[in-house]
């Protein structure tokens, strides 16, 4: 026996409007357009191999003076944080006035095998930084760090403290063994080692299939039903599908950088044991002296709270503050609800500290 009782009459409604939709779709699709990677205008001032650094155009008369570095996670594309105009983390923080940089990794090829985190952190990084400062005739900027980014930029901050005035850090992992933190179990028991010996660079495919994994129904299933109801709707139709175009927008991982990720932060846990080296130098937080806010989501199940908000514990500076966001990972960036609080917040504290 069902527990419960099929009325045929409706059932056969639901299905003539669920095709009824489906029909309307072929149209609006048609109506969608090309699908942007990124929003607000910018452009390209320094290059290096796949590395490119942008500048946003300002969006107020007369931007904070000091600039803000954004540093984006390897694993996905950074235009999650500008993804769409009523939805960009950028657009908040060039609306507020300040003045936005941000480093484009591109896409990592064959040549690019044996990059690891020294060519990305005293490599890349501080190359686009003294850039920036060169350019702006400062001897610090502030800097903003994304997820990984945002432990790049630890790591950044850290050792090369007399270039960041102020540090921003999002959705950003600090202790990697909190008991809630189910990427980091599944990356604990990974052979890295045999992985990238066998495959070189890690295909971000490979990555991908992995986070949607996190939340198979829902990742997987259930929007796709959730997106017939929007097929009517082109402009909400054109959201959606700017979304799937990020998610499956999956860059290859450097073999060498992938390794060392995964053994220094995710098993071994480095970050707040002070083991971690990058090039010849050990990464201890306490040499991050200068003013730090920590952003975090309450509900994020790639980055746990207690994952980030370790960071208070480790850190050298007297100036630490934590912003926390009541959503998820990616609800801190696209949220309408976020647009309101976040870019503002962190631009009027970057600010109070000139």
């Amino acid at each position: 026996m069902f527990p419960f009782a099929i009325n045929p009459e409706k059932a056969v409604e639901e299905l003539a409007r669920f095709n009824k939709k489906l029909t309307a779709g072929i149209k609006t699709f048609t109506e969608v357009g090309p699908i942007e990677s990124g929003v607000s205008a910018k452009e390209a001032v320094y290059r290096e191999d796949k590395v490119t650094l942008y500048h946003y155009t300002p969006r107020t008369e007369s931007p904070h003076r000091v600039p803000v570095l954004v540093v984006y996670a390897l694993v996905n594309r950074p235009y999650m944080a500008d993804i769409q105009e009523d939805r960009s983390m950028i657009r908040g923080l060039l609306d507020a006035g300040l003045d936005v940089y941000l480093i484009d990794w591109g896409y990592p090829d064959a040549s690019d095998r044996y990059l690891d985190l020294d060519d990305y952190i005293n490599g890349y990084i501080k190359r686009c930084a003294d850039f920036i400062r060169n350019r702006h005739d400062i001897y610090r900027i502030n800097v903003l760090g994304i997820c990984q980014g945002g432990a790049f930029s630890l790591c950044f901050s850290a050792l090369h403290a007399d270039r960041v005035r102020n540090l921003v850090t999002m959705v950003t992992p600090v202790d990697f063994h909190t008991p809630d933190n189910l990427l980091s179990l599944w990356a604990r028991g990974l052979d890295v080692d045999l992985l990238v010996d066998t495959m070189g660079n890690i295909p971000g495919d490979l990555l991908n299939i992995t986070f949607l994994s996190m939340n198979p129904y829902r990742l997987t299933g259930q929007k796709y039903v959730d997106m017939v109801d929007l097929l009517d709707d082109p402009v909400q139709l054109k959201n959606f599908l700017r979304m799937e175009k990020w998610i499956f927008d999956s860059p290859n991982q450097a073999g060498e950088a992938f390794r060392q990720f995964i053994k220094d932060f995710f098993q071994k846990n480095g970050l707040i044991k002070g083991t971690i080296k990058i090039g010849e130098r050990r990464v201890d937080l306490a040499n991050i002296t200068m003013p730090v806010l920590n952003v975090y989501a309450t509900k994020d199940h790639l980055v746990p709270p207690d994952a980030s908000k370790a960071l208070k514990q480790y850190v050298g500076s007297s100036d630490y503050q934590e912003l926390p966001f009541n959503g998820g990972h990616i609800g801190l960036y696209v949220s309408g609800r976020s647009q309101k609080e976040v870019p503002p917040a962190i631009a009027n504290w970057l600010k109070e500290r000139g």
